[in-house]
């Protein structure tokens, strides 16, 4: 079972992140980086999940290797915290956070990319809550549930970060969830690297490369009014998010039309 997941945030560097580590000889990582099993495989079952993290390396003289997975996902699909502590309940969990307002363009044109969103990007906001909260709804109400809709076209919900981290803490402890600035991943990776693996106690250690993997690049503005809208929307979140952690994500990159996934 894995002692290191990364949830999400969806479109804030968990591929870069996850690639980063999983050459670390002491981790023991999923071949494919989103397993999936909380969310869209549960009815597999456990055995299922062990069996996708069979090492590929024994570990060092520390200890043997531990399994790791991102599935980001994870972070929104409000049944998973329950399920991951019931399985693994002494698991170390990392979350990325990206300012809300870029990643849920980014969200939006990696829909486009992948032929899901038929709407231009207003029209997509106007229209998430007719199709994501009955979705909720229902994903609570049903186990077996899994709802497309509630997955791709979250573009605002995704980033009420303090909603979601506080779910989570209702299940884990602080000492096992550590919250990362996704934009000082790619300022300074070698840094945040470093923290993960204290935070997750294996060796010192570093990957032969940074680059930035899964890269969502475009090359359209956002929309003035859509910028507007949601940083109203965002702003009281931004603010719940401050008093619960201390800060938010950096949002000097909100000019850009593009930025690493």
């Amino acid at each position: 079972m894995p002692g290191l997941i990364i949830p999400g945030a969806m479109k804030a560097g968990t591929t870069s992140l996850f690639r980063y580590l999983e050459r670390h000889p002491q981790l023991a990582p999923a071949p494919r980086k989103e397993v999936h099993y909380f969310d869209r495989h549960f009815h597999r079952g456990p055995d299922w999940y062990r069996c996708q993290f069979t090492p590929r390396r024994r570990g060092t003289a520390t200890g043997q290797a531990i399994g790791c997975e991102s599935s980001p996902y994870y972070m929104f699909e409000p049944r998973v915290p329950t399920r991951i502590r019931d399985l693994v309940p002494d698991v170390k969990l990392v979350f990325l956070l990206r300012d809300p307002v870029e990643r849920a363009f980014s969200h939006y044109h990696n829909n486009r990319r992948l032929g899901r969103e038929p709407l231009d990007f207003i029209s997509a906001l106007a229209a998430e809550d007719d199709r994501t909260l009955a979705e909720e709804e229902r994903l609570l109400a049903d186990p077996a549930h899994v709802s497309l809709p509630h997955r791709h076209y979250s573009y605002r919900r995704r980033g009420l970060y303090a909603e979601q981290l506080l779910r989570w803490g209702k299940h884990f402890t602080q000492s096992q969830m550590l919250v990362v600035d996704s934009r000082r991943l790619f300022s300074e990776p070698a840094d945040v690297v470093a923290e993960v693996l204290q935070f997750v106690r294996l060796d010192a250690w570093q990957p032969r490369s940074f680059a930035a993997q899964n890269e969502g690049r475009h090359d359209k503005s956002m929309p003035v009014a859509a910028r507007h809208q949601l940083e109203a929307f965002f702003a009281p979140h931004e603010e719940r998010l401050r008093r619960l952690i201390g800060w938010c994500p950096s949002q000097s990159d909100r000019s850009l039309h593009h930025r690493a996934a």
